[in-house]
């Protein structure tokens, strides 16, 4: 096979829903849905058994019901999802060393440099999906082709627990008749953009320049110009780099309107940041918060003086944001991020204040009781009850590293 690059993209078929039919037989060939927490509003994932109803990924669960009667909500467990994920990367990692964990539950494998081992690239994805099944007892669909992209793509044409392969020179075959929205990183915004132009099909994409999405979007539009032609110039990105960010953001009940219960959100969210950068000995002194209404995003940076990795450092710089929530619409999702952290610089910290130092050890001791109990034996008073809230798994999460924690 004469192709400069062979890359296979590894998708996990409704991972979460899999996982949970997986372990509970009761639950396998029915209809359920995964939500956040067993009184969660919002679908995470569903079953391919609901899929055949219409339900889908971020669908209210109520809606949900109406169409599918016979669904089942079954809570998220992330923290069971993440050491499952663990165990796929390492098979994956057996088959080559150049990967990219996309997310959770998908991998990008760069192939090229061991394919004489093998016959063929099928055999390769025959391969992972028996060492899969084998370790984790869990189907995958598999696409291959020469770059990531049409990778991807080919994932998702034989789902569930199938494999595609497109061969560069005939993927225009399966592009020009597939609508611009099937390619990753088409947004709403973006598919009316396109509309305006004409553009509706990949096909269509041949008519306008390149240019014409670079200057709306920058890369990004570039980059979906070229995926359009079945184009992908994008390595892996298998260094495992210091991180740009420390994020954590919630779906909340929609229309959310109990001022509390937004702070309790917002407090939860600051926390769960502060003690990513704890546990990593990263700090920030920039941070950006915001949340969603039905007219869309507030987000806001906002700069301290001083660099912290403290939970009530953060939500302080959130209280900013809360006071200009519309309580009449409410919220339906928050968002707060560390900007640039850098590694906690333990010189400096000797001569911190009084009152940081007092607050390091403090957070110190509560990171580790909850490090060796639950995670919310012990927290703010406005977040009793949280015990009760599952955590999510951040788009971020990898196996290892900084961004392991859930």
């Amino acid at each position: 096979m004469d192709w400069k690059k062979i890359i296979i993209h590894v998708d996990m078929n409704a991972f979460f829903a899999s996982i949970e039919q997986r372990d509970n037989i009761e639950l396998r060939g029915k209809p359920i849905a995964v939500t956040n927490g067993k009184h969660g509003s919002c679908v995470i994932t569903c079953s391919y058994e609901a899929r055949a109803f219409g339900v889908k990924t971020g669908m209210k669960f109520s809606e949900a019901k109406l169409i599918c009667p016979p669904l089942i909500r079954k809570a998220s467990n992330p923290k069971k999802y993440a050491l499952v994920s663990s165990h796929i990367m390492e098979t994956l990692n057996d088959i080559s060393p150049d990967i990219e964990i996309f997310s959770v539950d998908e991998a990008f494998i760069d192939i090229s440099h061991c394919a004489k081992i093998y016959n063929s690239p099928i055999e390769v994805a025959c391969l992972i999906k028996d060492k899969i099944f084998e370790n984790v007892s869990l189907p995958c669909s598999i696409g291959i082709s020469s770059n990531k992209s049409m990778a991807k793509f080919a994932a998702k044409l034989k789902k569930p627990d199938g494999i595609t392969l497109i061969e560069p020179s005939k993927s225009h075959l399966f592009l020009d008749d597939c609508l611009v929205t099937e390619l990753c990183g088409v947004s709403k915004g973006i598919q009316k953009f396109l509309n305006k132009h004409n553009v509706f099909f990949c096909k269509d994409m041949k008519r306008i320049p390149i240019s014409i999405l670079g200057n709306q979007y920058g890369n990004i539009g570039r980059k979906i110009w070229l995926m359009a032609q079945g184009l992908d110039y994008d390595m892996l990105k298998i260094d495992n780099k210091p991180p740009k960010s420390f994020g954590h953001g919630k779906v909340t009940i929609p229309g959310l309107k109990d001022k509390y219960l937004v702070k309790k959100v917002f407090r939860h969210m600051c926390e769960k940041v502060a003690k990513r950068m704890r546990i990593n000995k990263f700090e920030s002194n920039k941070f950006l918060i915001g949340y969603k209404t039905w007219n869309g995003w507030n987000m806001k940076k906002f700069h301290l003086h001083r660099f912290t990795n403290n939970g009530f450092d953060i939500y302080r710089l959130a209280e900013n944001l809360i006071d200009e929530v519309d309580f009449k619409i409410g919220i339906n999702q928050v968002q707060v991020t560390a900007i640039n952290p850098k590694p906690v610089n333990l010189q400096t910290d000797i001569f911190a204040s009084t009152e940081i130092s007092h607050k390091h050890q403090i957070d110190s001791a509560v990171d580790k009781i909850n490090l060796k109990y639950l995670d919310t034996t012990i927290g703010p008073a406005r977040l009793l009850g949280e015990a009760s809230s599952p955590d999510v798994i951040s788009p971020s999460w990898r196996p290892k590293g900084w961004k392991r924690s859930v």
